[in-house]
């Protein structure tokens, strides 16, 4: 049996696993990130144009010209909220890609993790998670779908959060010994 099969957990349960957690948390509420992006977005947009009379460019634009301050005013704080959820969902694009196009077994993580976690549409079960990633993985399994999908959520969680594995932890040791 493959040793990374072995030494994984019995469980796919979220809370057994930092990194697994906290990536599988991410992942969890990223469409809602997203449909809270745009709404947010959306509705900055048609507030300007109704209160200023001009898009949001044009209003942000006059402001900077006139050299006005909106330090801590409800509008900045609104520009920080929609910035830091970009910022966001760029660094899990990011990292995806990055994911995808470098690991040994990018390309499967990645159609696993788009239909589970990144697609536009949410799927309402697993049936169709496997029925779409099928045109993408042959033969794939519930089993298959679960360790695998497992895997990716730790691999991309290891891209997010720059961890390490013990594994390699200890072989980095042996080329390179801690002080």
């Amino acid at each position: 049996m493959d040793k990374k099969v072995k030494n994984m957990p019995k469980s796919s349960d979220p809370s057994e696993n930092a990194l697994y957690h906290d990536t599988w948390k991410l992942l969890k509420n990223y469409r809602d990130v997203v449909w809270s992006l745009e709404l947010s977005v959306s509705q900055a947009r048609s507030q300007f144009q109704i209160e200023y009379g001009s898009s949001v460019e044009d209003f942000l634009d006059s402001l900077y010209l006139a050299g006005a301050d909106i330090s801590g005013s409800k509008l900045e704080h609104h520009a920080k909220c929609i910035e830091r959820s970009h910022t966001m969902l760029k660094l899990v694009g990011t990292a995806v890609e990055l994911l995808r196009s470098k690991h040994k077994n990018g390309e499967l993580y990645y159609w696993i993790l788009y239909y589970s976690y990144l697609s536009p549409q949410e799927y309402s079960c697993v049936e169709e998670i496997i029925e779409n990633l099928s045109s993408n993985i042959k033969g794939i399994s519930y089993r298959m779908y679960y360790r695998k999908r497992y895997e990716a959520i730790v691999a991309l969680g290891s891209i997010l959060w720059g961890y390490s594995s013990q594994e390699c932890l200890s072989a980095m040791n042996n080329f390179i010994p801690e002080k």
